[in-house]
């Protein structure tokens, strides 16, 4: 399945032959010293199974409750094992990992949606 949009991520994740656990990296758009353009600074990570998401909006309402604004989120899938999802303590070192990927600007394999709900492309 293409994903192409958060809906078509969410329903992948649903499909995959494992359950998942959505990984999220929610970031703020920092300028530059010197205005240089903009880095992303990791705010706030989360762990989603796919049965706890809904539409980008919801996302949005509960991001609402988060004590820091975004601007990109950053979304990775962790695969369980057995027909089990990861557990919630399994997804610590992989956030790390990608909070480490994103400051290094290693982001080529992570999906990435703005405030709006599109997906983002990065050069």
């Amino acid at each position: 399945m293409s994903i192409t949009d958060y809906a078509s991520l969410v329903a992948s994740a649903r499909q995959q032959e494992q359950p998942q656990r959505l990984l999220f990296t929610f970031t703020r758009a920092e300028a530059e010293p010197g205005g240089q353009g903009k880095s992303l600074t990791p705010v706030l990570c989360a762990d989603k199974l796919p049965g706890e998401l809904g539409s980008f909006e919801q996302l949005m309402e509960e991001s609402t409750q988060m004590p820091a604004h975004w601007d990109v989120v950053f979304v990775a899938g962790l695969a369980g094992s057995g027909g089990q999802p990861p557990a919630p303590q399994q997804c610590e070192a992989p956030l790390r990992s990608m909070v480490k990927a994103i400051e290094e600007g290693r982001i080529d394999s992570l999906l990435a949606f703005d405030r709006s709900g599109d997906l983002l492309r990065f050069a």
